[in-house]
């Protein structure tokens, strides 16, 4: 189902909720309700957070407008604790009536959310969570990886730069599940096309703001790539202090292997100028990505449009296709079925195109190299990236004999 946009959003305007829409005709006893569960305080909150938030309730405004479907979306923040995260999601589920739990930015909250949506019988549509873990050995079929994984990011950025000859490696690497998949998976690619890893650091997260001790370990062992196995405020304040201690003008290069445009303005164009990151959105890709940037920009408050809110609204807008394919009641008696039915389904939306979901639950997508641009370059304050090469969807996914993951059928 293409939803029809034409006179849609000055109609969505009019409902006074997203759960209160008439629905000429439908019966619906409650609302499909969606739990956006993220980092509203942390070190992810400006990479996801209201920005998660934002793509989740444009998605369901413009569905509610199209269909007549009740839809309702909350949030809620897990403090990149998986403890935190669980109890949420239990009073979610068992309590508040909540059908689908959205974003999970910090893969070792993740991980152990898509467990209990498992055992209830919900749906996990994870637009943060980058650990390929989530898709392998620890993958539930009632989940879905829908933006990005460590495996894209890996082969986007890693096989890039050795290419380029810088061929020694060094990581500083947040101390959890995400940050341990984005080491070992750029290190196979690095080795892979006949680089060397000298080494690495974890640091405690989200325990630190420090990072010279770790850097010094870098600078010592000599690499010309220092791989920042981490994102948001930790990696900006990692580049930020890495050039503080002279590492660029002693030749070493940056891997920044989940960097964003909102880090990217973080850092500010002088800074961040010639930093290569790899993606799966950005906002000026086509026109299609440019109409989604411009619906949902009134609702991020001077904020650029990022992956996190493009992610959060395709899946939130083929969860509810896949929802209304299946029928409401059904639906919601089966998080398990409406995985199933958006594995069946093809999707489609402005902010990525058209695209598949795997047997595992990876959604297939494009990665796309970006370099940031030079101030020169660019025209305005959100033209920032320029593309430099693209990973057709295919082959940015790690391949599925792969991954390990228990119910795929090969």
């Amino acid at each position: 189902m293409r939803i029809r946009r034409r006179g849609l959003l000055g109609t969505a305007a009019a409902a006074t909720a997203l759960g209160g829409w008439p629905g000429a005709g439908q019966a619906q006893a409650a609302p499909i309700r969606i739990g956006v569960l993220t980092d509203m305080s942390g070190p992810y909150r400006d990479l996801t957070g209201p920005s998660s938030l934002a793509g989740a309730r444009q998605a369901a405004e413009e569905f509610a407008a199209a269909t007549g479907m009740a839809v309702e979306v909350i949030a809620g923040d897990h403090q990149n604790k998986p403890d935190v995260g669980v109890n949420i999601a239990r009073q979610w589920f068992d309590r508040d009536g909540v059908d689908m739990i959205a974003d999970l930015p910090n893969s070792a909250v993740a991980l152990a959310v898509a467990q209990v949506a498992r055992e209830k019988n919900k749906a996990v549509v994870g637009s943060g969570v980058g650990s390929t873990a989530f898709t392998g050995a620890q993958c539930s079929p009632n989940s879905v990886q829908f933006t990005y994984d460590t495996y894209m990011l890996a082969k986007g950025t890693g096989d890039a730069l050795v290419k380029q000859g810088a061929d020694s490696w060094y990581f500083v690497t947040a101390d959890y599940a995400f940050g341990h998949a984005l080491q070992a998976d750029t290190a196979r690619f690095v080795e892979a096309a006949g680089g060397k890893v000298l080494g690495a650091a974890r640091y405690p997260f989200p325990a630190t703001t420090d990072f010279s001790s770790f850097l010094l370990g870098a600078q010592a062992a000599r690499p010309k790539v220092i791989g920042f196995a981490n994102a948001g405020a930790d990696l900006v304040n990692c580049i930020k202090q890495a050039r503080e201690f002279g590492l660029a003008r002693q030749g070493v290069k940056f891997a920044c292997l989940l960097m964003t445009v909102v880090d990217t303005l973080s850092l500010g164009l002088p800074e961040a100028q010639g930093l290569l990151m790899t993606e799966s959105f950005y906002w000026d890709l086509n026109p299609r990505t440019r109409a989604f940037a411009e619906r949902v920009r009134g609702r991020l408050q001077g904020r650029i449009v990022n992956a996190s809110c493009a992610g959060n609204y395709g899946g939130t807008l083929h969860y509810l296709k896949a929802v209304q394919s299946l029928g409401v009641a059904r639906a919601r008696a089966s998080g398990l079925e409406v995985v199933e039915r958006m594995k069946a389904m093809p999707c489609d939306d402005d902010a990525f195109g058209a695209g598949t979901i795997r047997q595992d639950g990876r959604k297939l997508t494009p990665g796309y190299l970006f370099q940031v641009k030079t101030p020169a370059e660019s025209t305005g304050p959100f033209d920032l990236h320029k593309v430099i090469a693209t990973t057709p969807a295919d082959q940015a996914a790690r391949p599925l004999a792969e991954g390990g993951c228990p119910f795929v059928k090969i």
